[in-house]
């Protein structure tokens, strides 16, 4: 995924860590801030991502079915269950508010459906009973298309072969709608080197 978005995003698998110590699961893509949050830790080959810059995560899969909406679902809200800071911005003729925290887009990518249609009532129905921290906000079906959810509901768009490039225009306009990730409190964390 990397390859295909703005430089100023990064993707990788990682834990997300929050200022608190606690730790998301591994998550597989988490695409996070890489100009305003500099400090990743790589530890045993592994990345550990602050809260703060987190803008989007997805489980992948082979194939989607219920139990992987259920358990992308419970890794999305791994990582939305973290505290996150946000300071004030200082500027040359002040300082701004903290900037509200964005929502952390969630979703899962698969190759394949085990539904017939690949994109129907079942897929409808797995997505509906998730909600709050648990929501899939976006997804793709390689083979078949994407989905979007929203405060409104879900949908889904059958595109076969365009489906990825669909997903990830999608993508990039949820990522622009976020913004810039908020100014992390680095203080935060470095209490945890006493």
């Amino acid at each position: 995924m990397q390859a295909y978005l703005p430089e100023r995003y990064r993707a990788a698998g990682a834990h997300v860590v929050d200022s608190k110590g606690a730790f998301s699961h591994q998550i597989d893509i988490v695409i996070f801030d890489r100009q305003y949050s500099p400090f990743i830790f790589n530890f045993k080959g592994q990345f550990i991502v602050p809260a703060e810059s987190v803008y989007a995560v997805f489980e992948t899969k082979q194939a989607i079915n219920a139990q992987h909406v259920a358990y992308a679902a419970d890794k999305v809200a791994s990582v939305r269950a973290l505290h996150r800071t946000s300071l004030p911005i200082p500027y040359a003729g002040g300082v701004y508010d903290p900037r509200p925290l964005p929502d952390i887009i969630g979703g899962l990518l698969t190759f394949e459906s085990v539904w017939n249609p690949p994109l129907g009532q079942p897929l409808t129905d797995a997505l509906a009973a998730l909600d709050g921290q648990h929501r899939l906000d976006i997804g793709c079906v390689a083979a078949h298309g994407v989905f979007g959810c929203d405060t409104d509901g879900c949908s889904q768009a059958e595109v076969g072969v365009r489906a990825a490039t669909r997903f990830l225009l999608n993508l990039i306009a949820r990522l622009q709608a976020s913004a810039t990730v908020p100014m992390i409190d680095v203080g935060a964390y470095a209490a945890w080197l006493d």
